[in-house]
């Protein structure tokens, strides 16, 4: 018979290590924990305000005891003030989804919550979240208040029909759209003072489909002063907000216009050339079809 030879096999107990310098920081409003490996198994955990001073100190810290990468969980918005700074200092932060770093077993009860992230972060069991670089992060900003302003801005026509309809005003079941040029001038002209139906009637759009003794009859208001001042507010921040917004989109053109120029080396003529032809230069439309978003 022939003897069978031995194999020995050498299994190493535990996880295996990914993230050697890793670091892991529980984010709070007012508090942030930061835990790193103390060389010996264990951890350092250390607590800093989450003043401006404060994250700039546990980003020095960081750097200082060698930590390449960080993990933090998606907490509101208080995240983010240091992971720019840890990101502008060189050193990789991760964020991940909080749901990942419940669902994952085996934590002891004296671990804390920075602790816990950093062992996960270290042993590679936690998911990065996507991150936009800093260019498309600060398109995404401007892009998101426009659109929060846009939600305000909704409310206060609501508030505009609503004091017309207090007045019995029906002009917005005539025409399709009181935001249009008829609508903006009747209001316009309410406001300014002006009370006959017909005169009112003379400002329509000839577009408008409906007959002229339809439209004199939706103009018969009752012309009460505190709904006259309740459409006047709500008409004067419409175009507060109108002008919010045109701001807005004036920033997103200028920011697409450097990512433009990035993408085409610093030429951007093409782009200029097609302005000035359609004479629209707060038009974004020209800009979008160059990047590929």
């Amino acid at each position: 018979m022939k003897n069978k030879k031995t194999k020995i096999v050498k299994m190493s107990s535990g996880l295996p290590v990914f993230y050697a310098h890793a670091a892991g920081i529980d984010i709070g409003d007012t508090e942030h924990y930061v835990a790193i490996p103390d060389g010996q198994g264990g951890h350092e955990v250390k607590c800093y305000d989450a003043f401006t001073s404060d994250l700039k100190s546990i980003v020095s810290d960081l750097k200082e005891k060698g930590m390449t990468t960080a993990a933090m969980e998606t907490t509101g918005v208080y995240w983010l003030s240091l992971y720019l700074l840890l990101e502008e200092a060189g050193i990789e932060p991760w964020l991940v989804n909080a749901k990942h770093v419940k669902n994952v077993t085996g934590r002891k009860k004296d671990d804390t919550d920075a602790m816990w992230i950093q062992k996960l972060h270290a042993c590679g069991l936690l998911q990065k979240s996507f991150q936009p670089d800093e260019q498309y992060r600060t398109l995404r900003n401007y892009v998101r208040q426009r659109k929060n302003l846009i939600t305000i801005c909704s409310d206060s026509v609501r508030r505009m029909q609503k004091a017309l309809e207090l007045m019995n005003i029906k002009i917005h079941t005539v025409i399709s759209d009181i935001l249009g040029k008829t609508g903006m001038q009747m209001v316009e002209a309410i406001l300014n003072g002006e009370r006959k139906a017909e005169a009112l009637a003379n400002l329509t759009d000839p577009r408008i489909k409906a007959t002229r003794e339809t439209i004199i009859k939706s103009l018969e208001g009752i012309w009460k002063n505190e709904y006259l001042f309740m459409l006047r507010q709500a008409h004067e921040e419409y175009l507060f907000y109108q002008k919010q917004i045109k701001c807005c989109e004036e920033k997103i053109r200028e920011q697409l216009m450097q990512q433009v120029a990035i993408i085409q080396e610093g030429d951007i003529s093409q782009i200029t050339q097609q302005e000035e032809e359609k004479k629209s230069p707060g038009r974004i439309s020209l800009v979008l079809p160059l990047l590929h978003i």
